[in-house]
């Protein structure tokens, strides 16, 4: 069985090195929905609280929303960061309330202070979802992607991997000592 959330993500793009529309600077609204699966808690009769892995995205995911996303090779990334740098904002202003942690994986790497994320491909809808799945394959047991973002969507299905243990009382993953954070079960 599944459990499905879906979340909203406000960002800036280009297609560089794209002929068309997409090679200009233009923003999005894109959903993202993530499916998780496994067999269901009988304690709490779910396969996994939605709003837990709702939390556990939005944790690295808010790097993206209110967020620019260029890739690596884009010529205007050195420009950005110097006009943030000379407007004092590229390490972060008193405004910038939005901040996940930092990340840095094989796809993107994220600069919370200055609400940049920086990809090794272009930002399309199935790179997003390429992204995603990297930062929370071992997060949550992850089974479907899609993202919807203008009039692109993509989906891609995997194979559920991990072995989580959850707190029969409230669903959520137990942490290494056998502990839930939430209520306190295995103390």
């Amino acid at each position: 069985m599944k459990s499905i959330t879906t979340l909203e993500l406000q960002y800036a793009h280009r297609f560089y090195g794209f002929k068309g529309e997409a090679q200009y600077l233009h923003g999005h609204t894109g959903i993202l929905s993530i499916e998780v699966e496994d067999s269901i808690n009988m304690g709490v009769n779910m396969v996994y609280p939605c709003n837990e892995i709702k939390k556990i995205a939005w944790n690295i995911l808010q790097n993206f929303d209110h967020a620019l996303i260029l890739r690596e090779d884009d010529p205007i990334l050195p420009m950005i960061l110097k006009v943030y740098e000379e407007e004092g904002i590229k390490n972060g202003a008193d405004t910038n309330q939005n901040i996940g942690p930092e990340f840095d994986s094989i796809l993107a790497k994220a600069y919370p202070q200055s609400r940049l994320v920086v990809t090794k491909e272009t930002m399309t809808t199935e790179g997003m979802i390429k992204i995603v799945y990297d930062l929370l394959k071992d997060k949550l047991n992850i089974s479907k992607i899609t993202f919807n973002s203008g009039e692109n969507t993509a989906s891609e299905t995997y194979e559920p991997h991990n072995t989580i243990k959850r707190c029969p009382l409230c669903g959520v993953t137990l942490d290494s000592a056998g502990v839930c954070y939430k209520c306190g079960y295995g103390k």
